[in-house]
C-alpha cells in the first residue's frame, strides 16, 4: 500500500470513527485481537503439528515412513523459532540520562500526583534527553508476552523552554496515555500499536536472514498497512483526549500556551538553533559557546524570531498529516476551547522549578560533554575543510578564467556552488562547458542547479543529460529534479520525469 493509498484509507476512518465512536473502537479492538490470535494461533498450530509428527514418527513401525515423518517435524522447528522470536521480540529501551528523585523532587512529585488522581501505572524510570520534547514509552521486555516498564522521557531543551505550568501540562498530556481516560481496552490498543510498529520494523529488518524470515515480512506487510491505520485513527482521538487531560490538571490556558510554545519553538530549535551552532564550525575551531549551556539564553534572545505572528500563522494554516498522530495545532487548539495566542517569554523555566538546585548546570555539562564527544571531530574536519576551500577559492580567483584549465574550473565551480551559492558558480560552470573535450557530467550538473535556481525548467533537462553522462551522478540528478518539479508542478509531474531518469531496476 502506498502513502497515497494508506492516506486515503485513514481519511475514510476518520469518518467511520466521527460517525459512530464506539463501533470504531470495538471494530479496532478486534483487529488488535485478531493480531495476537493469528500470532498464538500459528504458534499453537505448528507445535501441536511437531508434536503429532513426532509422536506419528515414535509409534510408526515403517523406518521410512519415520524418517519421512521425523524430517517433516525438524521442518517445523525453524517456523516455530521464527514464531517464537517475533512474539519475543527485544526492543531497544529507551535511551537517556537517569534521573533520580534527589535531582527532580518537584518533578517526582508532580509523577505521584498523576498517579493519585489518574489511577495509572507508575512511572519506572525518568530520564533527560538531548531534544526538545517529553513522551512515555512503554518498554516491553517479553514481546508481546508484557514485562512492560514505563519510562518517562524530558528533554533538557524542553523544560529550559516551558514553564512550570506548561511543563505540568505535558506531563499530564503524556500520563493520560498510559491511565485508563481512554478507556482500558483503547489504553491497550495504543500501547500494542507502538509494540506492534516495532516488532514490524524488526522483522523487515531480519527479512534477509532465511527464507522463512522473508514469508513472515511478506505476510506482515500485507497485514500491517491496515492494522497500522485503523490503530492511527484511534490513536489521534487518544491524543485530543489525552489534551483534555492537561487541560483538567493545568487549565485551558496553560495547555494552550503550552502547545503553542511546543510547536513554535520546538520546530525553531530543529531548524534555526542547531543549524546556527554548526555554522561557526565554518569560522572556529572549536565553538565558542557550548549548546545546552547556552540554550536558555538562545531562547529569550530570539524569542521574536520565533515567537511571532506570522510564524503562529503559518502554523495555523497547517493540516493534520498521516505521518504523526499528533492532530495539528490548530484542531488541538479548537478541540479544547482556545484561542491562539503567543506564549509570553519564560521567566521561570520548569527546569528551575522541578529540578533541585545546581542540578540543571550539571545536567547542560553532561550533555555538553556527551554532544561535543559526539561531534568534536566532525566539527574540526568541517573548519579544516573550509579554512582549504576558501583559501583555494582565493587563488582559483585571482586568475582570469580563460586561464584555468578544465579541471580547475570544475573545481573552482564546486567550491563556489558549496560557498558562494548558485550564482556565484554560474559563469564559471559556463565557461567549463564551453571548452572542448567534453562531456562534462559535474559540470552539466551544476549548471542544472543554477537553472532550477533561477526558476528555469530547462534545468532538469541537465539534470538528466548528467546522469546520462555519469551514472554516478544519477540519484543526486533525480532528486533534484524530483523535488523541483514536485514543487513546481506537483506529484503527477515529478513522478513522470523520475520514471524517464531513473530505470526501472534502479526504481525498483
Amino acid at each position: 500500500m502506498d502513502h497515497k493509498a494508506f492516506e486515503h484509507l485513514v481519511r475514510r476512518l476518520e469518518l467511520d470513527s466521527h460517525a459512530s465512536p464506539a463501533a470504531f473502537r470495538r471494530k479496532v479492538f478486534a483487529i488488535s485481537i485478531a493480531a495476537y490470535v493469528v500470532l498464538f494461533g500459528a504458534l499453537g498450530g505448528l507445535l501441536a503439528l511437531f508434536a503429532f509428527a513426532m509422536q506419528w514418527a515414535y509409534e510408526s513401525e515403517r523406518t521410512f515412513t519415520t524418517i519421512k515423518v521425523g524430517l517433516f517435524g525438524l521442518f517445523l522447528l525453524p517456523l516455530i523459532f521464527v514464531v517464537l522470536r517475533v512474539m519475543l521480540t527485544r526492543l531497544e529501551r529507551p535511551t537517556g540520562r537517569a534521573l533520580e528523585r534527589a535531582e527532580a523532587p518537584k518533578l517526582f512529585e508532580i509523577l505521584d500526583k498523576l498517579h493519585s488522581k489518574l489511577k495509572g501505572p507508575r512511572i519506572d524510570h525518568v530520564l533527560v534527553t538531548d531534544d526538545y520534547n517529553a513522551a512515555i514509552c512503554q518498554h516491553a521486555r517479553f514481546g508481546i508476552l508484557g514485562g512492560n516498564r514505563n519510562y518517562l522521557m524530558v528533554g533538557l531543551p524542553y523544560l529550559l523552554g516551558s514553564t512550570p505550568k506548561e511543563m505540568l501540562a505535558t506531563l499530564a498530556h503524556e500520563y493520560g496515555h498510559l491511565c485508563g481516560n481512554h478507556g482500558k481496552a483503547a489504553a491497550w490498543v495504543y500501547r500494542q500499536r507502538r509494540l506492534f510498529v516495532n516488532i514490524y520494523e524488526h522483522v523487515e529488518d531480519s527479512a534477509e536472514d532465511s527464507v522463512i524470515s522473508a514469508a513472515l515480512a511478506g505476510a506482515l506487510k500485507r497485514f500491517f498497512p491496515y492494522y497500522s491505520a485503523y490503530t492511527f485513527v484511534l490513536a489521534r482521538q487518544q491524543e485530543y483526549e489525552a489534551d483534555s487531560t492537561a487541560t483538567d490538571m493545568a487549565g485551558r490556558t496553560a495547555n494552550a500556551h503550552g502547545l503553542v510554545r511546543d510547536h513554535l519553538l520546538g520546530s525553531w530549535v530543529g531548524r534555526k538553533f542547531w543549524s546556527k551552532m554548526y555554522e561557526h564550525a565554518d569560522r572556529a575551531e572549536r565553538p565558542p559557546f557550548m549548546p545546552f549551556s547556552s540554550m536558555r539564553m538562545a531562547f529569550r534572545a530570539n524569542y521574536d524570531e520565533w515567537a511571532c505572528k506570522p510564524a503562529l500563522d503559518a502554523a495555523w494554516a497547517e493540516p493534520s498529516g498521516v505521518d504523526d498522530t499528533h492532530p495539528c495545532l490548530r484542531e488541538r487548539l479548537d478541540a479544547i476551547g482556545a484561542a491562539p495566542a503567543l506564549p509570553e517569554p519564560v521567566e521561570v523555566s520548569a527546569a528551575d522549578v522541578m529540578l533541585a538546585s545546581g542540578v540543571c548546570k550539571k545536567l547542560e555539562a553532561e550533555l555538553d560533554k556527551q554532544w561535543w564527544d559526539a561531534n568534536a571531530r566532525g566539527w574540526t574536519e568541517r573548519y579544516r575543510h573550509v579554512t582549504r576551500s576558501q583559501l583555494r577559492i582565493r587563488e582559483l580567483s585571482a586568475q582570469a578564467l580563460s586561464k584555468l584549465s578544465v579541471v580547475d574550473l570544475q573545481e573552482l565551480a564546486t567550491l563556489k556552488l558549496e560557498f558562494e551559492g548558485t550564482e556565484a558558480a554560474k559563469p564559471v560552470v559556463q565557461e567549463q562547458l564551453k571548452r572542448p573535450g567534453g562531456p562534462y557530467p559535474k559540470a552539466t550538473l551544476i549548471y542544472g542547479r543554477v537553472l532550477l535556481a533561477e526558476g528555469n525548467r530547462n534545468g532538469v533537462d541537465h539534470l538528466r543529460q548528467a546522469a546520462l553522462d555519469d551514472p554516478n551522478l544519477l540519484n543526486e540528478a533525480a532528486q533534484r529534479g524530483y523535488h523541483y518539479l514536485l514543487e513546481k508542478e506537483g506529484e503527477d509531474s515529478a513522478n513522470l520525469w523520475w520514471s524517464s531518469v531513473v530505470p526501472e531496476e534502479e526504481a525498483a
